[in-house]
C-alpha cells in the first residue's frame, strides 16, 4: 500500500501536468503585441503602415463615442489577461509552494467573479435605459462610466448608480460615476 506522501505527491504531480496541459493547449484569448522590452510596445499608428511606440500614441484622445468604451475595455482586457497568464504560469510552475499555487488560483478565481460582476452591473445600467456603460474596478475603487443624454446627468442618477455599485460589490467600494455624453446628444448641438 502507497503511503500517504507518496499520494500527495502523485496527485500534486498530476495537478501540475494537468494544468500545464490545460494551458499549452488552451485559446489565447487575444494576440500579445510585440515587446521591445519591459516597458516599450509597439502599436500599429493611425495610417497603418508604420509602427509605433505605444507612448507615442494617445489613444484615448483618438478614439471617440463607442470607439472610447471599446478602447477602455480592450485596455481592461489587457491588463487582466497579462495578470491571468502570470497566475496561470505560477499554478502550473515547479518553484512554487502548493501554498502560493493555491493562493495564485485563489486570485484567478477573484478575478473571474470580479470581471462577472462587472459585466452584470454594466448589463443593469443598460437595462435602466442607458445607452452604455463601463464598469472598471481595482483595489476597491469602481469607476462606472455611462454613455446617456445631457438630459440624463443629474445627481438623482449619479446616486442610483454608485448605490447599485456598491449593492453588487459590496459595501466598503468607493464608487465614481463618470457620464460620457452619447453620440446622438452631441450631434443635436
Amino acid at each position: 500500500m502507497l503511503k500517504k506522501q507518496t499520494v500527495w505527491l502523485l496527485t500534486m504531480v498530476s495537478l501540475v501536468v494537468v494544468l500545464s496541459v490545460y494551458y499549452v493547449f488552451s485559446p489565447s484569448e487575444e494576440l500579445s503585441p510585440i515587446t521591445l522590452d519591459e516597458s516599450a510596445e509597439m502599436v500599429l499608428g493611425e495610417d497603418s503602415d508604420e509602427w509605433l511606440l505605444e507612448d507615442e500614441v494617445d489613444v484615448t484622445s483618438e478614439a471617440a463615442g463607442d470607439e472610447l468604451f471599446d478602447v477602455l475595455r480592450m485596455e481592461v482586457q489587457d491588463e487582466r489577461s497579462a495578470l491571468r497568464e502570470q497566475l496561470t504560469s505560477k499554478v502550473a510552475s515547479t518553484e512554487f509552494s502548493a501554498a502560493e499555487k493555491n493562493e495564485a488560483y485563489a486570485a484567478m478565481e477573484e478575478l473571474t467573479k470580479l470581471e462577472t460582476k462587472e459585466q452584470m452591473i454594466e448589463s443593469m445600467i443598460k437595462a435602466l435605459g442607458y445607452e452604455d456603460a463601463l464598469v472598471r474596478s481595482e483595489d476597491n475603487r469602481v469607476l462606472i462610466t455611462v454613455k446617456s443624454a445631457e438630459n440624463e446627468h443629474s445627481k438623482e442618477a449619479a446616486n442610483e448608480l454608485v448605490q447599485l455599485g456598491r449593492r453588487e460589490l459590496g459595501e466598503q467600494a468607493f464608487v465614481s460615476v463618470m457620464f460620457e455624453p452619447s453620440d446622438e446628444a452631441e450631434s443635436a448641438e
